[in-house]
């Protein structure tokens, strides 16, 4: 296999490089090269190597075959420090941040200015608000880690990156914590870089982000090299092929065309906060409906309120059961009440919200068959059930005794599906249904939702991606300002129609409501 080459000498070139663990062959003789001044993507599937890779550039791994050359010279990088020595610095997908220093701390640990033997405090904050200033980003070095958003320390661990004198950067899925805006100033960052001559990896199977920042792709397959191209020679269903064999539209399953089924989740009124818009809509059996909307226009507010998972300040809702039978359900009474009514949240952040990550795989699976057990009833164990849903779910795993903390986030995403397939769930409240998920397990997952509905479940799925509410779901309603100012049916929508939803004022008064559209 040879070296793909743009005719300038590369900064950073792998030669043939295997690295093995146990019996499992990470990398299989991949060859990679980068050019200062770039910012060179490297994607595929999960599995397909690409952290593997870059861990043995950052010094965290060494290949069992194969030579690295930096500026032209061979190097080992035996360990983290060796990489840093060599020019390297690394944002990893795992957040280091240490939630009881500050920000300052965090920023210069390990390298603290000094005065008369001693940490000087005042250099600390000095420098520290240097390096968040020059990177964009308002937080004070004096805050306490602990204190921040996932997003916030996203940003901490890539200004701790920054701030090396290196050549090269390495950026791991950074950008899964960010909302817009935060994303929008990394995008600068990014940029900015690559006009000062920086080589900068970067990682990650979001095909709008590689279009976005990057002017060069490497795909891997199985650890194996797939090819490398300018982002001007591809496009996101070529991309999309040469990482999983499938173009975009095989990745949603199809539509059967039969019309809904009765109704599931009847909401004649929900404020889920105060000062809020009243929010009014349907969900009907055998359908997934959208939700779609700017960053902070108040979906999550109302797919959390639905939930439970924050009692809304008022709400008239009627449950129809599978038989059809109208049962209360009032999401002031908290989650378990909702989850005792078959309604299910699957939460977008589900490390924090919705798994136990040092738990086996089967124990996470197993929570959903305690659904509306008394506290004295002896739990479950029907060990038959959960090898079946994990052979539903697909999961790639080693047993169901591997912790879930150990899996791919999309096999992570599956299992919290599963429980809730497990439990019994008719309604399936989603929240980022496919974030962080790599695009063929995004494929698996929506295979999943389909399957759930086409045997008389509802799904209401909030997704920022408009591509895909178009193809996975049946309806999309567009929020804004907190009210649902559209419902389209998503067979023949457009992302320009659902953003004018979503941008124009005045949108709502030509669009009835999705109670009146579904009614």
């Amino acid at each position: 296999m040879s070296l793909p080459s743009s005719g300038a000498e590369a900064l950073v070139v792998a030669r043939g490089i295997s690295k093995r663990f146990g019996s499992t062959a990470a990398l299989q003789d991949v060859n990679l090269s980068g050019h200062a001044g770039s910012i060179h993507a490297l994607t595929g599937e999960n599995g397909a190597g690409k952290s593997t890779l870059m861990k043995l550039l950052a010094g965290v791994h060494q290949p069992d075959a194969g030579e690295l050359h930096i500026g032209g010279r061979p190097v080992h990088l035996r360990d983290p420090a060796a990489a840093r020595a060599a020019g390297i610095s690394t944002v990893f997908q795992e957040l280091t941040v240490l939630p009881n220093l500050t920000v300052a701390e965090n920023l210069l640990l390990g390298r603290e200015p000094t005065r008369h033997g001693l940490v000087d405090r005042a250099a600390m904050l000095t420098d520290a608000a240097n390096v968040l200033a020059r990177i964009g980003i308002a937080l004070d070095p004096q805050r306490p880690c602990g204190s921040l958003s996932i997003g916030e320390q996203q940003l901490v661990e890539i200004a701790k990156g920054v701030s090396a004198d290196a050549s090269v950067f390495i950026f791991d899925e950074p950008t899964a914590p960010l909302n817009r805006a935060e994303v929008d100033k990394l995008e600068q960052l990014l940029r900015a870089l690559k006009a000062q001559g920086k080589l900068v990896f970067y990682i990650s199977h979001r095909l709008d982000e590689i279009f976005r920042f990057c002017d060069t792709v490497t795909v891997l397959k199985d650890g194996r090299w797939v090819c490398t191209e300018p982002i001007e020679a591809l496009t996101h269903d070529r991309l999309i092929a040469l990482m999983v064999g499938r173009s975009l539209q095989a990745l949603f399953p199809p539509r059967d065309g039969t019309a809904p089924g009765p109704a599931a989740l009847e909401v004649r009124e929900l404020t889920p906060l105060p000062g809020a818009a009243n929010a009014r809509l349907l969900l009907r059996r055998g359908e997934i409906v959208g939700m779609g909307g700017l960053e902070g226009q108040g979906q999550r507010e109302i797919i959390r309120a639905l939930a439970g998972a924050l009692p809304p300040v008022s709400c008239d809702i009627v449950r129809h059961d599978r038989e059809g039978r109208v049962q209360p359900f009032d999401p002031r009474h908290g989650v378990e009440q909702v989850v005792r009514h078959g309604v299910g949240l699957v939460p977008e952040d589900r490390k924090l919200e919705g798994l136990y990550l040092e738990l086996p795989i089967a124990d996470n699976i197993r929570l959903g068959l305690l659904r509306g057990l008394g506290l004295m009833r002896r739990a479950p164990r029907e060990r038959g059930v959960i090898e079946q849903m994990a052979q539903q779910l697909q999961l790639r795993s080693r047993d169901l005794v591997q912790p879930v903390g150990d899996l791919s986030g999309g096999n992570q995403q599956k299992v919290m599906i599963g429980r809730w397939l497990a439990a019994g769930i008719d309604t399936l409240l989603v929240e980022q249904p496919t974030r962080g998920v790599d695009v063929g397990a995004k494929a698996e997952i929506y295979g999943l939702l389909r399957g759930f509905v086409q045997r008389g479940g509802a799904v209401l799925a909030l997704s920022s991606d408009l591509l895909e509410l178009i193809g996975l779901c049946d309806r999309i309603l567009m929020v804004r300002a907190g009210r649902i100012v559209g419902d389209v049916p998503a067979e023949g929508a457009t992302e320009e129609a659902l953003l004018a939803l979503a941008l124009v004022d005045g949108a709502e008064s030509k669009q009835p409501s999705a109670l009146e559209v579904t009614a």
